[in-house]
């Protein structure tokens, strides 16, 4: 049995589906906080129970049985994800989990400014302790091109803070090697990268737009200050903006600079580019 946490999301979700290719649907489990968001998954014979972090026993028992256990890491800015996490963890471990899967993050190191790695590595050595087998997934970012590069379709400017090389990855990758890893006989101990074969800063990604446009698409580097306060202007709140602009720092200092060949090769071909996850965008 392989349970999947937050399969009603984007990357849980996908990840159920990939496995689905690869083991009877009768080997596969979700947790999941509604249940009725995953009937389509309990239509096709996937055991499909409530739980959530927030309560560990009827996380237990949606984990019952499981040998191994993806747990897709929480994002509430708010909350105590490191405590949930571990309640999270705990309950595999009580379950009899045989291994861990945990989504966290490239560059969850010491001293990345990104607010999230302290989560990722307080998490990380809650595993390490745990004493069951584990893997971190230290995924490359993966959020939609549209938020990262702002309106530039409409303005034809990428005006954002001084950023640093990324190697922006696709989700639907990411999903499909998680699964890989969860239905193969391979699996890695400890924390593995997960990312685009290259990395692009937003420099890069003007000149890639400006080529698949056939317009000029400038990049302009706005002060960090400036930047927050267009944010706040747009209705963001001052708070969640200055936690935004940590990546950019991060970015900026390296901590997400290196791409790593592994998503390749469990994908068993090149993941998809920035450029091409750009130029499917600009086709949408």
């Amino acid at each position: 049995m392989i349970v999947v946490t937050g399969a009603t999301g984007g990357l849980g979700g996908a990840t159920v589906e990939h496995l689905l290719k690869r083991v009877p649907a009768d080997q596969i489990g979700v947790s999941v906080r509604d249940t009725a968001k995953a009937q389509h998954f309990a239509d096709r014979g996937v055991r499909v129970r409530q739980g959530s972090y927030e309560e560990p026993v009827a996380l237990r028992d949606s984990f019952a049985g499981a040998e191994q256990v993806l747990l897709v890491s929480g994002n509430d800015p708010a909350a105590d994800m490191v405590g949930l996490h571990r309640d999270a963890i705990e309950a595999a471990v009580a379950a009899g989990a045989r291994r861990i899967l945990y989504t966290s993050q490239q560059g969850a190191v010491p001293d990345n400014p990104y607010r999230p790695s302290g989560i990722h590595i307080a998490t990380e050595a809650i595993l390490g302790d745990s004493g069951a087998d584990w893997t971190a997934l230290r995924n490359g970012a993966y959020g939609p091109l549209d938020q990262v590069l702002g309106p530039w379709q409409r303005t034809g400017v990428i005006a954002q803070p001084e950023d640093g090389p990324v190697p922006y990855t696709d989700r639907a990758d990411i999903a499909e090697a998680t699964a890989v890893l969860l239905a193969g006989d391979r699996s890695f101990d400890g924390p593995v990268t997960l990312t685009a074969p290259t990395a692009v800063t937003f420099d890069d990604f003007a000149r890639i737009a400006s080529d698949l446009t056939g317009r000029t698409v400038k990049r302009i580097v706005l002060d960090d200050e400036r930047w927050i306060a267009d944010r706040v202007t747009t209705g963001v709140p001052e708070q969640m903006a200055r936690f935004m602009l940590t990546w950019y720092q991060a970015a900026r200092a390296g901590y997400f600079a290196e791409a790593d060949p592994l998503l390749a090769e469990l994908l068993g071909r090149e993941p998809r580019s920035a450029a091409d996850r750009l130029a499917a965008h600009i086709a949408a």
